[in-house]
């Protein structure tokens, strides 16, 4: 059981609710994905989504929720490396409230374009995403705005539909690998795969350079890092969240660990048999897959596809190969 024990009829209507403003996004068997990794590969590709990446699901969850039972909001506050930013501003605009989100300085500038497009109010403040986090915690009571967390019940319902389209389509998954940085994602997989009585092996990925989560479950309790340096943006988290971690410290089979390194790589990958733009946390799960290769010889897997909002800057040099800079 997952820590908010959602129904399959929970999750089906998140997704009824979701659907009504973006499709269902594919599953697909990409040969060369396969042949690469020795196994049979289904990509649930979340970068097809109107933001780019899963983030979104969460957000229109969370927004019907918010706007149900806090009527007066007029607007609200978070934090953001970006696709969760992207999700909250155009959630937030559709449902005419205002939407201020909160990044590091140094952030990426698309994925800040891109928000500003949706109708955030961008600031910048702090060098790292838990640093505007507080920041923008702090200022929610001041301006009167509803602090969005990176984390919650609704957020998770909303992104567990594609989990529940992923499962549907192909029941007999043997292990999904998932990104995580604050953790919706990954625990939105395990409450999808639980709502549907399903025996998959769930495992999380996180960067080497980021690995409070690994850490945390090794440990039985939170560990935080002490930076969060990676260019995979969507993972660069140095304090876990407590309740997603009561989560995938029991649902998760392992958690994983990739380099920058192995992640370009897999952005390569993707790239040269798919034709698909990946973000850096839109291909740790692939790049954690090919490093368990062995391990999953001849298995049916499902790796999470993310995100796609990745800087021209660092596609081009990722596709010259190199690995960029955090």
């Amino acid at each position: 059981m997952t820590g908010f024990d959602f129904t399959r009829g929970d999750l089906e209507a998140a997704a009824s609710m979701v659907h009504r403003q973006m499709g269902p996004t594919p599953l697909i068997r990409w040969p060369q994905i396969s042949a690469a990794t020795g196994c049979e590969v289904w990509v649930k590709h979340e970068n097809h989504g109107p933001t780019g990446a899963f983030k979104l699901r969460g957000a229109i969850t969370f927004m019907d929720w918010l706007t149900r039972t806090h009527p007066d909001c007029p607007g609200i506050i978070t934090a953001t490396r970006g696709n969760h930013g992207q999700g909250q501003a155009r959630a937030a605009t559709a449902a005419g409230l205002r939407a201020v989100v909160y990044v590091p300085q140094g952030n990426s500038a698309e994925k800040n374009a891109a928000m500003r497009a949706f109708g955030a109010d961008l600031r910048e403040f702090g060098t790292d995403f838990d640093t505007a986090r507080v920041e923008a915690m702090r200022v929610a009571e001041a301006e009167g705005l509803f602090p969005v967390p990176p984390f919650h019940r609704e957020l998770v319902r909303g992104v567990a539909s594609y989990g529940l389209e992923m499962f549907t389509a192909e029941p007999d998954l043997d292990t999904v690998y998932v990104p995580i940085g604050c953790g919706s994602g990954i625990c939105g997989v395990i409450a999808a795969r639980d709502a549907l009585g399903l025996s998959a092996k769930v495992v999380g990925v996180v960067s080497t350079a980021a690995a409070g989560a690994k850490l945390s479950v090794e440990a039985g309790q939170l560990v935080e890092t002490d930076s969060a340096r990676t260019f995979a943006d969507g993972m660069a988290v140095r304090v876990p969240v407590q309740a997603a971690f009561d989560i995938y410290a029991r649902g998760a089979d392992r958690i994983v660990a990739v380099d920058d390194d192995a992640v370009a790589e897999a952005v390569r990958l993707y790239y040269r048999a798919t034709h698909n733009l990946a973000e850096g946390a839109g291909a740790a799960a692939l790049a954690a897959l090919m490093q368990e290769r062995d391990r999953m010889a001849g298995r049916k897997v499902g790796v999470i596809l993310s995100g796609g909002n990745i800087d021209a800057t660092a596609m081009a040099e990722i596709l010259q190969g190199g690995t960029p800079a955090a």
